[in-house]
């Protein structure tokens, strides 16, 4: 029958046979290699390629049987193509050089350069042949249906299931990587933001909360001259109101409500019917949860206390959203700077700055899963209060100590980073 078929129409006809074969070969690795969160986001904007693709990726099965049936029925059918063109043009020796030669011609045209060149640019590919794919699986749904049947039951018997899944959700590490990767698509301030939403639920109240030495506050046993002085030079509107101690709060006074008395004297008595009731959170909580707890409240400060109740420090909503858009400069407090450059490379740093303002500010990576200040980093690590000129390595970084008071480091130099090593002293 071969005979009868001019040479010219066989080469042609094997022609189109690898051009359909290297189409399957191409549009096979483009659909598999499109990135489904962009194939979603293009189908929910309307674009038709894009949602049949996104179709036909909810059965992968289905999709592969379809494209193996039409490539294995093409490549079978160049072959007995070629055995045809070899018998007609040298008889029956040039059979086995027309394998080998359509065996190169398969794997070269047909297969490497069309999947590598969907790999590189897959959606140019995968959207139009996801609109000839969809059709053709309707047309040949049995045949697919039949040859996953069996393919699914072969799996089955090697305790293999086909699980369906869809699009698989993301971890927080794999976020943070997608979000490090989106380089300039994502303006660098844009990309800290969302990198330290991700990091919420790692970071608690700890770590940014007032500590309990630092706590501004109204003592109701001083005097009423220094009352006044402190809710009229506050840089804060809400300040907890103690007696004695700050162990012994008696509630949050906000300043507004002092509006009333700007023009009159006022007793403790009136300034203790103004106070809201205190806000206790466990230390340890981390700022996700706080934040949703100020918001279902609809509270902006707390007190952070022990397990054994004591009050560890003050943590406000402010303080979380810092942590989330960078500082504020609203209070000139917060201007007056922890590092103080020293040269050219060191820097002098006071021993209660905090690490993980520091290091966001330095670009350092000095230590943050115990201590909260460089005196207590300083202290866990030498286990005793150092004399000054004590020079020790933490992280990989130089630090020597200047200046130190009876029972805390005051102020400290450190250096740049020299290796990755533990603590070390001199």
């Amino acid at each position: 029958m071969g005979d009868d078929v001019p040479l010219g129409a066989l080469l042609g006809l094997l022609t189109l046979l690898l051009f359909l074969s290297a189409f399957f070969s191409g549009s096979e690795t483009a659909l598999m290699s499109l990135n489904r969160y962009r194939l979603r986001h293009k189908a929910r904007q309307g674009h038709r390629g894009a949602r049949i693709a996104e179709n036909l990726l909810q059965r992968p099965d289905r999709l592969i049987g379809l494209i193996l049936l039409g490539n294995n029925l093409v490549n079978f059918s160049a072959a007995s193509l070629v055995a045809l063109i070899a018998l007609k043009i040298g008889g029956e020796p040039a059979v086995a050089l027309g394998t080998v030669i359509l065996t190169l011609v398969v794997l070269i045209f047909s297969e490497a350069a069309p999947k590598t060149l969907a790999a590189m640019h897959p959606e140019r590919l995968a959207y139009p042949a996801a609109m000839i794919y969809y059709p053709l699986l309707k047309i040949t749904y049995p045949i697919v249906w039949l040859t996953n049947a069996c393919s699914n039951g072969v799996l089955y018997l090697f305790g293999v299931r086909n699980d369906q899944s869809g699009l698989q959700s993301l971890t927080r590490e794999e976020l943070r990587t997608l979000v490090h990767e989106a380089g300039s698509r994502i303006s660098s301030r844009y990309q800290k933001m969302l990198i330290s939403i991700l990091d919420l639920e790692k970071v608690t109240v700890d770590d940014v909360m007032v500590p309990h030495n630092e706590i501004v506050g109204i003592d109701l046993d001083d005097p009423a001259t220094d009352i006044e002085r402190i809710i009229s030079e506050s840089q804060h509107t809400r300040l907890p109101v103690y007696r004695d101690t700050i162990d012994n709060v008696l509630g949050i006074l906000h300043l507004r409500k002092l509006a009333n008395y700007a023009v009159q004297a006022f007793d403790e008595k009136s300034l203790e019917a103004l106070l809201d009731e205190p806000y206790f959170i466990p230390e340890g909580t981390p700022l996700s949860t706080q934040l949703v707890q100020f918001q279902r409240r609809r509270l902006r400060i707390a007190m952070v206390v022990d397990e054994y109740g004591d009050i560890q420090g003050v943590v406000t909503l402010e303080d979380i959203l810092e942590e989330i858009v960078g500082e504020f400069t609203t209070d000139p407090a917060d201007e007056i700077a922890d590092a103080v450059a020293d040269g050219s490379d060191a820097w002098l740093v006071d021993g209660m700055a905090n690490i993980r303002e520091l290091n966001r500010a330095q670009g350092w990576e000095l230590p943050t899963e115990g201590p909260k200040t460089i005196n207590g980093l300083i202290v866990e690590s030498l286990e005793t209060i150092p004399e000054p000129e004590t020079c020790v390595e933490i992280g990989g970084y130089p630090i020597e100590i200047v200046a130190t008071d009876d029972n805390r480091v005051r102020q400290v130099r450190i250096g740049p980073r020299i290796a990755d090593s533990g603590p070390s002293e001199q």
